[in-house]
């Protein structure tokens, strides 16, 4: 045991520079909590006492304890293997196998992640760019869904698939699980009720940055999202939807042994004729409510989801004005929102058979059917097998259009768009409907975003070269 350095110590001359402070909340049984405080002499923890001491007086005080690590000790050997896998791994192909591999790799306008691990299985992410500005957003949270560490635990998925430019789709992605966790927070399980208000706070909190940048950016107000959220917990799955996004679960039968596909979300696309019998119901006095253009149909003729994040122009008034574009102005003045920020949401009793699910956004769905994906999915190897997914709409896009997949591989960002969509799929396999205690000791918390690093809100992706 070593006396606790002053703040300034710990920063510097006593332990070497640099120092990064690390939790590992499965570390001090104790307390619940413990962090890891490292630099070039050595690894180090610090107990939960300590670090309370030096947050609050800049310092860790007398009643803190630095202790040097020691292979001696079981507890911190097994979180000073989890802290340098963590740190220091290779940032080859081998390293993508563990769990704690968070970035992915990229590769022009491909970013992928082929294989990780959450609390209940593997998963296997991809995301490709067709737009200027990708407009797909995707996260996977697997642990805590809470923000105390008593509360539910499990893995949480999320596709957001953004329209009239990326803002919303980013906004759901940095706003949305940290809602759900903190409505979370005091309970033993999830519910439809915590989803449904998470959803709606987030819808709330763009909508005052809407408000906010008006008149400055009045642009912000014809920016939405779709928002396909998933959620193992408690032996429950949870699908929650806006738009037009999909949640195929694949489901082993009992007696064929086939891995059938069973489609969990709800889609709200006018294109689907009970959507627009319910959006002429909600709107009897609106004849114009959907509008048939060029063979696809449209809310007001604009739009093809009935339900979104944003679009703030269709369900506020105020905001349906100069000066927005004049495209988006409608003619007739309107009172009741015409688009809905309620999710269709589902709760699944996860059985034995229940193997995966794919969770994509619409421009892998425009090229592949539900069993066709199932069917890719599980004649495949787990590793990349979301990259084979995206392959395969890409393959079929480039068949539609009667040229190769190679040439179609060589279009750049942006003319990209007129072949095919941003296409976003995340595989999570269901090995353990329950979650694994040996998991969480070994992981902690998983988060993992598509999209690899975070580029500046006005860069551009760089030139394909998907593989």
């Amino acid at each position: 045991m070593i006396k606790a350095p002053r703040f300034p110590d710990l920063l510097g001359a006593d332990f070497g520079a640099p120092t990064r402070l690390f939790e590992l909340p499965y570390l001090d049984r104790g307390s619940g909590s413990a962090y890891f405080c490292t630099g070039v002499s050595g690894f180090f923890l610090v107990t939960n006492a300590a670090l309370g001491s030096f947050i609050r007086e800049k310092s860790l005080g007398d009643g803190g304890v630095v202790r040097r690590l020691s292979g001696s000790d079981e507890d911190c050997f097994s979180a000073l293997m989890a802290f340098l896998s963590n740190c220091f791994r290779s940032r080859s192909d081998s390293s993508s196998r563990n769990g704690l591999d968070t970035k992915g790799r990229q590769d022009g306008l491909l970013w992928y992640k082929d294989n990780g691990k959450h609390l209940h299985g593997d998963f296997s992410m991809a995301v490709v760019q067709a737009n200027n500005l990708l407009e797909d957003q995707c996260q996977l949270e697997s642990g805590s869904l809470s923000l105390n560490q008593n509360g539910p635990r499990g893995t949480f998925v999320g596709v957001y698939d953004g329209h009239g430019g990326p803002e919303t789709a980013r906004y759901v992605n940095d706003h949305l699980f940290q809602h759900l966790k903190r409505l979370a927070s005091g309970r033993q399980s999830l519910s439809t009720d915590v989803i449904r208000k998470a959803f709606q706070a987030t819808e709330e909190g763009f909508l005052s940055v809407v408000s906010n940048n008006w008149p400055l950016k009045p642009q912000l107000a014809a920016v939405g999202s779709c928002c396909l959220v998933g959620i193992v917990s408690d032996g429950n799955l949870y699908i929650a939807n806006l738009g037009d996004s999909r949640a195929v679960l694949g489901r082993v039968g009992k007696a064929s042994g086939k891995v059938t596909a069973v489609q969990l979300s709800t889609e709200h696309n006018a294109n689907i004729e009970s959507v627009r019998r319910e959006l002429c119901s909600e709107h009897p006095d609106d004849s114009k409510i959907v509008v048939l253009k060029n063979n696809v149909w449209r809310v007001k003729g604009i739009i093809q989801v009935s339900k979104a994040i944003g679009d703030v122009y269709l369900k506020k008034p105020e905001f349906n004005k100069e000066p927005l574009y004049e495209k988006f102005l409608l003619r007739e003045p309107f009172e009741k929102s015409i688009l809905s920020s309620d999710p269709s949401i589902l709760v699944h009793q996860l059985e034995p058979c229940d193997r995966f699910v794919i969770f994509a956004s619409d421009g892998l769905w425009e090229h592949l059917g539900n069993q066709e994906a199932v069917d890719i999915v599980s004649s495949h190897s787990r590793n990349g097998i979301a990259k084979q997914l995206v392959k395969a709409a890409l393959q079929e896009a480039a068949r539609k259009r009667e040229m190769r997949y190679a040439d179609l591989k060589k279009i750049t960002r942006g003319v990209r768009r007129h072949f095919h969509d941003d296409v976003t799929v995340v595989v999570v396999f269901l090995d353990s409907a329950g979650g694994s205690d040996a998991w969480s000791r070994r992981y902690g918390n998983v988060s993992v975003r598509g999209g690899g690093v975070k580029l500046p809100p006005n860069s551009l992706a760089p030139f394909s070269v998907l593989g």
